[in-house]
C-alpha cells in the first residue's frame, strides 16, 4: 500500500482535523453537577433543580449537557441542537450553569459513554448526577444504569405527582442500600460511588414532554 507520510506523520495529521473539545471551566477538586437532557424546551424547573441542588449539595458549577436526542423518547420534531443550546443559556443566565452541547462534540449517545468520558478527562474534579425524580422512575430503562451509578454520585430532586414514589421503582429499590440521608448532602460529591441522595423541596409541575406539546397544539 503506498502511503505519502510516514504513520506517525499520517496520525498526527488525523489529529490535527479532528474537532476541538471544549469542556465547561473546570479545575482539580472542583464539585460539579452534571445535567443532561434535550432541553427542548428547558424551563424553570430546570434551572430550580440545579439551583437546589448547588445549594444543597455544595457544588461549585453545573453543566447541562443538552443531548442529540434522548434514546429513550420521541425526538420527531426536536428543535436542532443550536437552537436549544441557545434557548437554554438564556434561560439558564447564572454564573456558575455552563450549557454545553457535549455530546455532540464527543459523540457519545449515551448517558454512561458521557459521564465515562468526563471521569477519564477530569479525573480529579467530583461529578454528581443530577436528575428529577421521574427520572429515577425510568433510570432502570437506561443503557448501563448499573454502571452510572458506579461512576458518579447522584442527586435525585423531587417533582409534584407520582414521581414522589421514585424511590419505591425498580432503580429506587436496587440502589437503595447506597441511599444517604439528605442531612449528608453535603457530604454527596466525595463519596465514593455509588451513593445517592433524595432532596427534597422542589414541587415544579413543569416538564418538557408537557410543554412540547402544548406548542405542537399552538403551531397546528
Amino acid at each position: 500500500m503506498n502511503c505519502e507520510f510516514p504513520l506517525p506523520l499520517a496520525a498526527n495529521a488525523l489529529a490535527v482535523h479532528r474537532p476541538r473539545v471544549v469542556l465547561p471551566p473546570n479545575a482539580p477538586g472542583m464539585r460539579i453537577g452534571l445535567f443532561g437532557g434535550t432541553f427542548d424546551p428547558p424551563h424553570a424547573a430546570h434551572r430550580s433543580a440545579c439551583l437546589l441542588a448547588m445549594k444543597r449539595i455544595g457544588l461549585d458549577r453545573v453543566w447541562w449537557l443538552v443531548t442529540p436526542g434522548n434514546p429513550l423518547k420521541d425526538t420527531h420534531g426536536l428543535a436542532p441542537l443550536a437552537a436549544r443550546v441557545v434557548v437554554a443559556r438564556a434561560l439558564a443566565h447564572h454564573p456558575r450553569i455552563d450549557v454545553t452541547d457535549l455530546e455532540a462534540q464527543i459523540g457519545t449517545r449515551y448517558t454512561y459513554e458521557t459521564v465515562s468520558y468526563l471521569v477519564q478527562h477530569c479525573p480529579q474534579a467530583h461529578f454528581v448526577w443530577i436528575m428529577g425524580a421521574d427520572n429515577l422512575r425510568s433510570f432502570h430503562r437506561w443503557q448501563r444504569w448499573r454502571g452510572i451509578a458506579k461512576l458518579v454520585p447522584i442527586a435525585v430532586v423531587d417533582r409534584l405527582g407520582p414521581s414522589l414514589y421514585a424511590s419505591a421503582g425498580v432503580a429506587g429499590e436496587a440502589l437503595g442500600y447506597a441511599r444517604i440521608p439528605e442531612a449528608a448532602a453535603k457530604t454527596l460529591p466525595l463519596r465514593k460511588p455509588p451513593a445517592w441522595i433524595y432532596l427534597h423541596g422542589l414541587k415544579s409541575p413543569l416538564s418538557s414532554t408537557a410543554l412540547r406539546a402544548a406548542r405542537a397544539l399552538h403551531d397546528h
